[in-house]
């Protein structure tokens, strides 16, 4: 359906959003997917929980909706005011999450054999985009604060070096901000990256809403990347899975994109998760400097009451910034806990069972909460309280043995040396066998999983990787502390997939 100007580039307008309602309300015999044909013949259970209007706007590619991997109507009206509210060129929906924008951007700027500079603590769906492109990643270490227990962002001196050494990259990918808020530099990171003529690429899951306020952080696109992925869901008022990928500037084939998409996205993409885009940006492009200022004046009164909690302290910029800390996303509270004499995963056991609290993330000194447009204050009265009960009657004596074997494993991890023995995609493809933990042949064996500790929450293994002995020890010294082990096929860790000889 095609759409005149005017209504096109209104941010007041959701032209898919209201295409999709005309559809699912049109009386019509529908000959076509999906089998329950306008929710007549969905599960009565299903119906009975969520009610029969939401099923009915559960549509195909009908004429009227557009084609999201060719459009010309509402989809591409709509991909084009989401562009312009959050400052791209170019602006992709994304109905399978983040991660297969992430995947995208590595494919689409990163072939068989091209080098790939990234950081340790990058999301598993980077490691995904280097299975799929063949890619070589060259990792850089993040910044780390050992008296928070924190990994921060990667520094420009860390890229300058990896690019000094190798030259020949084809891209620099950074997060931006960190799952705690942190924001490192990028400005500087797309200067560096400039200098080679290659793109800068940013997973800024977590940073949807920072074009809607002057006191959030600067946008990765304002601040010169070239490419962002954000979840829409995650901060803003998308469905689950609803996300966004932009482009600006000529260094990177925005077709490359877009065939990238194609072979990552279904084809058979949810309505209901792209109108939810649609209307989302909408939401914020009219209403979100007042959305966000009630959000941060949330934040604030969380932080402030918290950090008067006698044994809890909250995350702040430091007062002499770092490469790797230059500013922090004031809607994520992280609070550290362990002065209480609790790890942060008991922490959270308590608030969740019985406090009816539920936080974001929990490592071992700090819980970390996403405050959101979607909080009210009776939210934050219970978050508040909550750590007021914990405080009071659950402080166990202080320990100080988890901070140094802490900090102790962090210094292990950033001297151990693995080496890229084979192409992730190759190791991820070959013949593999599982061997004991506690087996000495294990040393030098090629990995054929990502194992991922966290805390720190940085890839220590990932496929291709040659296993040390000093890695083992750091994956054992971090399960003992309470951490926990992902992206293997044995979270227990008594055993590690490597390939086949």
């Amino acid at each position: 359906m095609p759409l005149n100007c005017n209504s096109e580039f209104s941010p007041t307008n959701t032209p898919l959003l209201d295409t999709l309602w005309d559809c699912a309300n049109k009386p019509h015999t529908a000959f076509y997917t999906p089998g329950h044909k306008l929710g007549q013949g969905i599960s009565p259970k299903l119906t009975a929980y969520f009610g029969k209007d939401v099923f009915r706007a559960d549509l195909t590619e009908l004429t009227a909706l557009d084609n999201l991997f060719a459009p010309t109507g509402v989809i591409h009206a709509a991909q084009s005011l989401a562009a312009q509210a959050f400052g791209a060129s170019h602006t992709w929906f994304l109905v399978n999450g983040s991660t297969c924008g992430v995947e995208a951007a590595i494919l689409a700027t990163c072939g068989s054999g091209d080098k790939i500079i990234l950081p340790r603590n990058v999301h598993t769906s980077a490691i995904s985009g280097l299975i799929l492109s063949g890619a070589i990643p060259i990792f850089v270490n993040p910044e780390y604060d050992p008296v928070l227990d924190i990994a921060h962002s990667i520094t420009p001196q860390g890229v300058a070096a990896a690019l000094e050494m190798h030259p020949d990259a084809k891209a620099v990918m950074m997060v931006y901000p960190t799952y705690y808020g942190v924001c490192g530099d990028v400005d500087a990171i797309a200067n560096i990256a400039h200098q080679y003529n290659i793109p800068l690429l940013v997973d800024e899951a977590h940073g949807a809403h920072f074009a809607f306020h002057q006191q959030l952080p600067t946008t990765a696109l304002a601040a010169g990347a070239d490419l962002t992925i954000q979840s829409i869901h995650k901060v803003l008022g998308a469905m689950t899975q609803a996300s966004m990928l932009h482009i600006q500037g000529e260094i990177i084939d925005q077709d490359r994109v877009h065939k990238a998409l194609q072979l990552l996205q279904s084809s058979s993409p949810s309505y209901l998760l792209l109108a939810s885009l649609d209307a989302a940006r909408q939401q914020m492009a009219v209403c979100g400097e007042e959305l966000m200022s009630r959000t941060l004046q949330l934040a604030e009164q969380a932080r402030s009451h918290i950090s008067q909690i006698p044994g809890l302290s909250v995350l702040e910029v430091p007062k002499l910034s770092s490469p790797g800390f230059v500013t922090l996303d004031q809607t994520r509270l992280t609070v550290r806990v362990s002065e209480l004499g609790l790890t942060g995963f008991a922490a959270e056991e308590i608030l969740d069972e019985h406090l009816g609290i539920t936080c974001e993330l929990a490592s071992l000194h700090n819980l970390t909460f996403i405050i959101s447009l979607g909080n009210t204050q009776e939210d934050i009265n219970y978050l508040v309280q909550g750590f007021v009960i914990l405080a009071q009657e659950y402080r166990q004596p202080l320990n100080h043995t988890h901070v140094k074997l802490s900090q102790s494993a962090w210094h292990d991890f950033t001297h151990i040396s693995n080496s890229m023995l084979m192409l992730p995609r190759e190791a991820f493809f070959a013949h593999t066998e599982a061997l004991p933990m506690e087996s000495k042949t294990l040393s030098n064996r090629i990995c054929a999983e990502i194992v991922c500790p966290y805390p720190p929450g940085i890839p220590i293994i990932m496929p291709g990787e040659a296993i040390s002995m000093e890695a083992l020890a750091y994956l054992q010294q971090i399960k003992r502390m309470g951490g926990f082990i992902s992206g293997c096929a044995d979270t227990s860790l008594r055993t590690i997939k490597v390939v086949k000889i």
